[in-house]
């Protein structure tokens, strides 16, 4: 594989941007050797700069569920540039995106569009302390919520003991207002509302933690989260980023079943474009600016590209079949690789839900909690990436994200990746 290109690159790029990125996982600090620079992508493939050809399952971390380049947001992009990218005030394209969202989502009544999954999960734990008039926060250890400062927080070391910072720059006084408990205990989560009894304005999670590896959590135990904040006045709130439109047009909270009170949004709504949103009841967006007491804004929030491309997306993820024709293929590319590690002996897993999956370096039939993650396996992932890029195969460059199949993945292409993969598996003699 020809890397002359992006070395020369990164090269560049190191002395423009901290560790020549930007974002930091984009660096291969996990995997070894340069990034990749991708110079453009059609369908279920990309090419990087030296002409490479990569089958992607990365997807933009998840976006791209139409693949790269749909020719019908392609056109809404086009289309809305031609007649302005920007204007910092309401356009017709918002009310669009809204109303296609909210008819199709019984969960919620009312959206307020932003620009990343960051400022949504920050927006909606603001309007949670706003709503209920307190302060602290439960999270979980193995959920991201972007690098909010009060959700950049790792577990203390006790069972209900607020959180430590897992970033330079957060104040130990943000950190102090967080507890991170671990997933799937309910133990935890009441002696946590016990000992922070009336103090408590909201349990964020990942429904379906998507950041930290793939863990998939039990219905039971996010139907007792729904209970217990039912009882303790508490706002539940899902985080949606990766699995809201992912798993399903009302994503975890109807793939479970569960009306949690807040949801953020984030990634595909917006076609491949920057943008987030966050949800909820029209009695509870009732409280964010100008209606109520809680502010935030944003000059691009709502722009009209970003707007354009998520109607032309979404439109097509509400198709007939639309959802169960990704499941299929899933299905097929995780069971065919697992069937053939399993006929080696290899210590090797896959996990999936909709058209998200994950490997795994042990033998678990599930794994829950991040504790659950052998660590030792996952040092494996390296070896296994770059021998999927020596065989046309992209995933995102860390055993700890998650895998995407895309609409635009045919059955020949889950094909190329089923033996991309067992012959990767076979050359590491796993």
């Amino acid at each position: 594989m020809k890397r002359t290109v992006s070395e020369s690159l990164f090269e560049k790029a190191k002395t423009l941007f901290p560790g020549g990125v930007n974002s930091p996982v984009r660096a291969f600090k996990s995997v070894g050797g340069s990034p990749i620079f991708f110079e453009r992508g059609q369908g279920a493939y990309v090419w990087d700069e030296d002409g490479n050809k990569f089958l992607d399952f990365c997807c933009s971390w998840g976006p791209l569920i139409l693949g790269h380049a749909h020719p019908d947001v392609v056109d809404a992009v086009q289309t809305q540039v031609a007649k302005g990218s920007s204007f910092g005030a309401p356009t017709r394209m918002e009310n669009e995106l809204a109303d296609l969202i909210l008819s199709n989502h019984p969960y919620v009544e009312k959206i307020r569009f932003v620009s990343s999954g960051t400022e949504a999960a920050m927006s909606a734990i603001r309007l949670a302390r706003g709503y209920t008039g307190r302060d602290k926060i439960i999270k979980f250890e193995g959920c991201y919520h972007g690098h909010v400062d009060s959700l950049l927080v790792k577990a203390g070391s006790g069972l209900a003991t607020l959180g430590t910072s897992s970033s330079a720059g957060i104040p130990q006084a943000y950190v102090n207002e967080t507890i991170v408990l671990p997933l799937n205990d309910k133990a935890a989560v009441e002696e946590a509302i016990k000992v922070y009894k009336d103090q408590i304005a909201v349990v964020a999670i990942e429904p379906i933690p998507a950041n930290n590896g793939l863990l998939l959590q039990e219905g039971d135990f996010l139907r007792f989260l729904r209970e217990v904040c039912t009882r303790e006045k508490i706002v539940l709130l899902f985080d949606e980023v990766i699995s809201g439109f992912r798993v399903g047009f009302t994503g975890a909270s109807g793939y479970y079943d569960i009306k949690p009170d807040v949801i953020a949004f984030g990634k595909i709504i917006g076609g491949g474009m920057p943008v987030g949103a966050y949800a909820s009841s029209a009695e509870i967006m009732s409280k964010v600016a100008p209606d109520g007491p809680v502010y935030q804004a944003g000059t691009l929030s709502g722009n009209p590209v970003a707007m354009a491309a998520g109607i032309a997306q979404l439109k097509q993820c509400l198709q007939p079949g639309f959802y169960e024709s990704l499941k299929a293929k899933t299905e097929r590319l995780v069971g065919s690789i697992v069937a053939h590690a399993q006929s080696k002996g290899y210590k090797f897993n896959m996990f999936n839900v909709g058209s998200i999956f994950w490997v795994s370096f042990s033998e678990k039939k599930s794994v829950r909690r991040m504790d659950e993650i052998d660590e030792n396996g996952m040092k494996k992932f390296a070896p296994l990436h770059l021998a999927l890029l020596e065989r046309g195969v992209y995933l995102g460059p860390s055993g700890y994200e998650v895998g995407f199949v895309s609409a635009a993945h045919t059955d020949a292409d889950i094909d190329f990746a089923i033996k991309a993969f067992c012959d990767s598996l076979d050359e590491l003699s796993w």
